[in-house]
């Protein structure tokens, strides 16, 4: 990618001012910015910039990270790409007192065009991917991100600011339900017989019986901020084997139970051998480690029910992922493993 192409994002002089807002830029400039690497992920494109100053800039960051959107991705029905992570950077992240995503530079939506960019901090030299996708981290590297997962949920477990200037409530008539049901009849279009009758009863029963179920996130209460594609390769972690966990990749952040996130991570990407060996150690290390941050209230029997639910509810992440054109090595993979985990943990009894 040449200078002259790089998105007006990029621009030295929009770079200098970013950063000067920002108190990371006293007196110098930025003279040049090249392009160190560049990749387009399923819904964004990664740009790594390294800067040049002119003149003095202390601690100024060399590298950056430039999120943009896709051109295909911008407005496409099902997807709110980019807006919402914008808004968590800004609306979110910039609360938080405990650091546990990148720091943000710079966050911008364009409400008439779609187009969205991030600024972020670049930790490539100081943390890592635990592993290459799909292959599953390490138990001590699993334990290390549900902790610090743990202490996000703690930090906005029942956050007065929750639904207010944090996120929004959702109406018990909001219409979800209706707009899942309508979902799950172009996901049955899609697969055809590929999708046996019972696990079609299944989500027929999840969405007949969605009103009662949905009682749990509206009594609102024990919830908490979520970040929804909370998969184990959404989290850098420190190289230098801290506590230093970051996690990132926030456009389906939202108010719900701290639970959605432990069902995302562990029952929709993992296989029985898997779960059965890890799963409820791991639930132990995330309700231990919520109440040492400050969560009152919850038992672990509340914990292992919410689990329960979340999981149940998971078999709608395959129906939204495939209908919105996610490449179906990650939608069909995920119903396969979501539909064994409900099955292993008894979900369908929540149904009758």
């Amino acid at each position: 990618m040449a200078a002259e192409t790089l998105p007006a994002a990029a621009s030295a002089d929009r770079l200098s001012d970013v950063l000067r807002r920002r108190g990371t830029l006293e007196n110098g400039s930025v003279s040049d910015v090249a392009v160190d690497s560049s990749r387009a992920t399923i819904l964004s494109r990664i740009t790594r910039l390294r800067l040049t100053y002119a003149g003095e800039a202390p601690g100024a960051p060399s590298t950056l990270i430039l999120k943009t959107s896709l051109p295909e991705r911008i407005n496409q029905p099902g997807w709110d790409a980019g807006r919402r992570e914008v808004a968590f950077y800004n609306d979110v992240a910039a609360t938080m007192l405990v650091k546990l995503v990148p720091c943000c530079f710079e966050a911008k939506w364009e409400a008439d065009t779609g187009a969205w960019h991030l600024l972020l901090e670049d930790l490539t030299d100081s943390h890592l991917i635990a592993t290459t996708w799909p292959l599953p981290p390490s138990a001590g590297q699993c334990e290390q991100i549900v902790r610090a997962r743990a202490r996000f949920h703690a930090q906005w477990w029942d956050e007065p600011r929750l639904g207010t200037t944090v996120g929004t409530w959702l109406p018990a008539d909001d219409g979800q339900l209706d707009a899942f049901d309508a979902a799950v009849t172009r996901f049955f279009d899609r697969v055809g017989g590929l999708l046996p009758s019972h696990r079609r009863d299944l989500y027929r029963r999840l969405i007949e019986r969605g009103p009662e179920l949905n009682k749990r996130y509206h009594s609102h209460h024990h919830l908490t901020l979520v970040q929804g594609d909370a998969h184990y390769w959404n989290c850098f972690l420190p190289k230098d084997g801290g506590d230093d966990v970051r996690f990132f990749d926030w456009d389906c952040w939202r108010v719900d139970v701290g639970t959605d996130d432990l069902a995302y991570m562990i029952a929709l990407h993992w296989y029985p051998d898997r779960r059965n060996i890890l799963e409820r150690s791991l639930l132990d290390v995330y309700h231990a480690t919520i109440t040492a941050h400050g969560v009152t209230g919850y038992d672990r029997r509340s914990l292992e029910a919410d689990y329960h639910l979340s999981v149940l509810w998971q078999i709608a992440t395959p129906v939204w992922q495939s209908n919105g054109n996610i490449p179906p090595v990650i939608w069909w993979n995920n119903l396969e493993r979501i539909m064994l985990a409900v099955d292993d943990l008894g979900c369908r009894d929540l149904l009758s």
